[in-house]
């Protein structure tokens, strides 16, 4: 079989017919049946498809598939994948078992209908072999579908669908491939992929998170999240409706400075807060792709290390393509109608009137400061020491640019940028940077500003990481 390199879903279904060992089912519900579509209209469906079904009614879908909260859900699509790749092992196991790679395809969606201003989403999956007779393995994806048009979201949730069958059974070689394959045919801009997590048979040693990370460098999503417990999430589900506090920074290595910004930051947000809000508050730990690149390549292990050790204290970590405040604050208000809390020291305050980042921004500083306070956003910033002349700097007592002067004292007196007291002054003196050159240096001083949790990943700062690729255990 020849497996080129295809990018059109014509094709790819095409190639897939003609593989004697691939047979499945395809279970779609909320736009039609995009996907199974594009393996009719090509030749030789029957190589491909052992049933399709479209389980509209939501009686007809309960009594198939089980109740479920919600229909347009993680918890529906793996309902879905159980039940169709189950029916499909038991009816044709015994007959074709044997030289067949099984698999399920199954999604839920939903997408732009009559007087429907969104938002759109669908979950996709795919339970499949990697081998006749191998145990399952699974692949969810969820897609946000941003393209407000009813026919192009149909044709771009069938495209994706066929991508999604056919990375799965000729691109598991290399994971950038892999990834960005994904979106083959599908104008750029119309959707965002923010999950891709393979789960089972073959997948026990590969680490979901670099899938996600992938996701965000290869533009397919800005940003994508990590629960302290190392599971990637979709940030909808975790930060819906929740106070946030978030600081930005690269953590390379995490130090105590961090920590307790962040525990400074975080009780003084909370003070603003009801009780309820205090219960359900977050802490998000951002990092920007700028901040892990290696010259034009992602040192992966370096960002795992980095990850662990903020999981290892309990944080959820947000990796982005952001670089300007204004693009977080919009990311983190789509998700959350609750008080926002950016962390951020006087250095990183001092950027926010430079406009070498407003550049390409209509309204230049005026109009990214605009959308940084969006609904309840402020700037929570804590103090610097100028170690050139000493001086403790505060956000009151911090000189914006003489033409920016005015505007920063009505951030000051509206309260939109907050003063917090920080006074560990140890902590203050010795910047990230530092505590690098003392680890490269081996001064064994660089311990005391940096937490137990993240010794091992500080020390992996003056070792070569190797270049890692993606192969599952077939």
């Amino acid at each position: 079989m020849d497996t080129k390199e295809l990018s059109d879903p014509q094709e790819k279904a095409l190639q897939i017919n003609l593989d004697p060992s691939i047979y499945g089912a395809f279970a779609e519900i909320g736009a039609g049946q995009e996907t199974a579509n594009w393996f009719f209209r090509t030749s030789g469906a029957a190589g491909t498809v052992a049933k399709t079904i479209s389980a509209y009614d939501m009686t007809v879908s309960d009594t198939l598939y089980g109740s479920v909260r919600r229909y347009v859900s993680e918890a529906r699509l793996r309902q879905m994948l159980d039940y169709e790749f189950t029916q499909l092992i038991n009816r044709l196991g015994e007959k074709r078992g044997e030289n067949t790679r099984f698999f399920a395809f199954c999604n839920t969606a939903k997408i732009k209908g009559y007087r429907d201003n969104g938002p759109w989403n669908a979950w996709l999956g795919i339970r499949f072999q990697l081998q006749p007779g191998s145990p399952h393995s699974d692949l969810i994806v969820h897609v946000r579908l941003k393209e407000p048009n009813h026919a192009s979201q149909m044709r771009d949730l069938g495209a994706i669908g066929v991508n999604l069958i056919y990375a799965v059974f000729y691109k598991m070689d290399q994971m950038q491939s892999f990834i960005e394959s994904l979106a083959d045919d599908i104008p750029p801009g119309h959707l965002e992929i923010d999950v891709v997590r393979f789960e089972g048979h073959g997948f026990e040693m590969v680490d979901n998170r670099l899938f996600a990370l992938q996701l965000v460098q290869s533009g397919l999503s800005d940003s994508t999240l990590f629960q302290p417990d190392g599971s990637v999430a979709q940030a909808a589900d975790v930060l819906y409706k929740r106070p946030i506090v978030l600081m930005r920074g690269s953590f390379r290595p995490l130090c105590n400075i961090h920590l307790e910004m962040m525990d400074s930051v975080r009780s003084k947000f909370r003070a603003s807060l009801n009780e309820t809000q205090q219960e359900r508050g977050v802490d998000i730990c951002e990092i920007s792709m700028s901040n892990l690149l290696r010259g034009d390549e992602v040192d992966h292990l370096d960002f795992l290390d980095r990850v662990d050790s903020l999981a290892a204290l309990g944080k959820t970590v947000l990796v982005t393509n952001m670089t300007h405040f204004h693009r977080i604050s919009a990311l983190l208000n789509q998700y959350t109608n609750e008080p926002v809390a950016i962390a951020l020291s006087i250095g990183l305050l001092n950027e926010l009137f430079k406009d070498k980042w407003v550049e390409d921004l209509p309204g230049g500083i005026l109009s990214s400061i605009g959308r940084t306070f969006l609904n309840k956003t402020k700037l929570y910033v804590t103090p610097w020491i100028n170690r050139r002349t000493g001086e403790f700097v505060t956000a009151k007592t911090f000189m914006a640019p003489a033409k920016y002067k005015y505007l920063y004292q009505h951030l000051i007196e509206n309260g939109l940028i907050v003063e917090v007291p920080y006074f560990n002054q140890k902590y203050l003196l010795q910047t990230p940077r530092d505590i690098q050159k003392m680890i490269e240096s081996n001064d064994p001083s660089w311990e005391e500003y940096v937490p137990p949790e993240a010794h091992r990943a500080a020390r992996n700062l003056v070792s070569p990481h190797l270049k890692d690729a993606f192969s599952p255990t077939k």
